[in-house]
């Protein structure tokens, strides 16, 4: 099965390109193939609607809590609300959320769904430091274009299935909360290269092994690929393309995606993510 791995920005450029590192997954055996940096969204499009069958892993946040989308007065449908969004420009978009959060008490401004509680995510309302609310903004219109499936928000073309990762569960398993990444060269230090390496090995052992029930294997790309990219970009791709892989390995699971989860919000897909609590069973659209 081809699966991809994708760190999202929402504005690539030469400087920050979009990441995508393809692989392939047979007998619980991830390879890497290929890693790809796009420098325009127009590579991402083209990427989405390639002829499957293959599964990707994305990061960026697929929704809106639904509270926000309560509050504000968006429809309370993920297809209904994404389509709103696609029409509005992204200035219109940023003041929208800047003025919501202007008129909200202290502690009440930016609203997290349920999968960035237990994901430890930011949340997609967020439009700075970092901008995953612009992410959303960028993201999840094109993937309503697509016409790719994701699981139990979107029936989509079946052999194009994308779901919502987030490299941070992963990281967190190998070096728990220590930064291995930064854009700006000044903060590129020799304790996030090590905490790279680390995490690196993490990967490649036996540990995740047992969390995902994959093992990787770097093929036609070297480990220095990722351990040197200070940005941290091609270890989020990989990162992205284990939580594909799991899911579709999950997918008579529905992916791994649990019980309570709301199609109105998305779900960061990980073994992290679904609490003891938390049955899987196939969604309904």
């Amino acid at each position: 099965m081809k699966i991809l791995g994708i760190d999202f920005t929402s504005r690539p450029g030469r400087g920050k390109p979009l990441a995508c590192l393809e692989c392939e997954l047979a007998n619980g055996t991830l390879e890497t193939r290929a890693l790809w940096k796009w420098t325009s969204f127009g590579e991402f499009e083209a990427a989405l609607t390639q002829p499957g069958p293959w599964i990707a892993g994305i990061d960026f946040p697929f929704g809106q809590s639904r509270k926000f989308i309560r509050n504000i007065g968006w429809p309370e449908s993920w297809a209904g609300y994404v389509d709103l969004v696609a029409e509005m420009t992204r200035e219109q978009f940023r003041q929208i959320m800047i003025e919501y959060r202007a008129n909200r008490p202290a502690g009440d401004k930016e609203h997290k769904r349920v999968t960035e509680k237990v994901g430890g995510a930011f949340s997609a309302q967020k439009i700075e430091r970092p901008p995953v609310g612009l992410m959303f903004f960028e993201g999840a219109p094109r993937l309503r274009r697509a016409a790719v499936t994701i699981p139990g928000m979107q029936r989509g073309d079946s052999g194009r299935t994308v779901i919502e990762a987030f490299p941070s569960v992963v990281a967190r398993r190998f070096i728990a909360r220590r930064s291995y990444k930064h854009d700006a060269r000044s903060e590129q230090t020799r304790q996030r290269r090590m905490a790279r390496e680390e995490l690196l090995a993490g990967i490649l052992g036996k540990e995740l092994q047992a969390a995902y029930d994959l093992q990787i294997q770097l093929k036609n790309l070297d480990s220095a690929i990722f351990a040197e990219d200070a940005t941290g970009d091609s270890l989020d791709a990989l990162c992205c393309a284990i939580q594909a892989a799991w899911a579709w390995q999950n997918r008579h699971r529905n992916f791994g995606i649990p019980e309570d989860f709301d199609p109105t919000e998305g779900w960061i897909v990980d073994p992290g993510t679904v609490l003891p609590k938390f049955t899987c069973r196939r969604i309904e659209y």
